[in-house]
């Protein structure tokens, strides 16, 4: 997928990923972007944008989407760079708040891409790297949240899981960047050292107690720093 290829190359040269979407879209874009910090120990590459802010996450603005200058003034505060990708999702591809962000990101130099779910949308013909998901009609008419946003989430999916395997977050399969912050994951971490090490339980267990880091704990074993 060439979106995920350049994405991966905008990030590697310390870019970052923005999501920008309306409705169950955006939500979509918030839960991948938001999902990062616990899986791979990281929060300041990748975000997500909805049309009316916030409050949008958990009541619906349906009015937000309608906008055509919003998403830009969303935009702004970040400082976007020429490392940085903006992808749009919209499953329709004709979402006003995400078309005219795309739009004023194409003016200012920034690579864009989108999600959508339809053929030759308006979207799909204004983003360098457009991903169309043909799923069909939905099995409500124009609840889109339903086979486009399961479709849509997959994608979010392989673009962050791909990028962040680029990036070294990730040793074989196992997640050595992931944020130790309740019991299920200090038992997930003393598992994975166990093994990447091969080592016993409690030397795992203590690693853990000493470093509250995965990778930390691997890279003091294998140097004999860990006493």
């Amino acid at each position: 997928m060439k979106l995920v290829e350049k994405t991966s190359e905008l990030l590697i040269n310390d870019g970052r990923i923005f999501y920008i979407g309306s409705g169950t879209s955006g939500r979509l874009g918030i839960v991948d972007a938001s999902e990062c910090l616990p899986t791979f120990g990281i929060d300041d590459k990748i975000y997500g944008i909805i049309a009316g802010g916030d409050k949008a996450i958990r009541k619906s603005q349906e009015y937000a989407e309608d906008s055509k200058t919003q998403a830009w003034e969303d935009l702004k505060p970040y400082n976007l760079s020429k490392n940085d990708i903006v992808i749009g999702i919209s499953a329709s591809g004709s979402t006003p708040y995400v078309v005219s962000g795309i739009n004023e990101c194409n003016k200012n130099g920034i690579y864009t891409g989108c999600i959508t779910c339809n053929r030759n949308s308006s979207l799909a013909k204004l983003s360098s790297y457009p991903v169309e998901v043909i799923v069909g009609p939905e099995y409500i008419t124009g609840s889109s949240r339903m086979k486009a946003g399961t479709a849509q989430k997959m994608v979010l999916n392989m673009i962050s899981t791909t990028v962040m395997i680029k990036l070294g977050r990730v040793f074989d399969n196992k997640m050595i960047d992931m944020k130790l912050s309740n019991n299920k994951l200090h038992e997930r971490a003393i598992r994975i050292l166990k093994s990447i090490l091969k080592i016993s339980d409690d030397e795992a267990k203590k690693l853990i107690k000493e470093n509250n880091n995965i990778r930390l704990s691997i890279e003091k074993f294998r140097t004999g720093e860990q006493k």
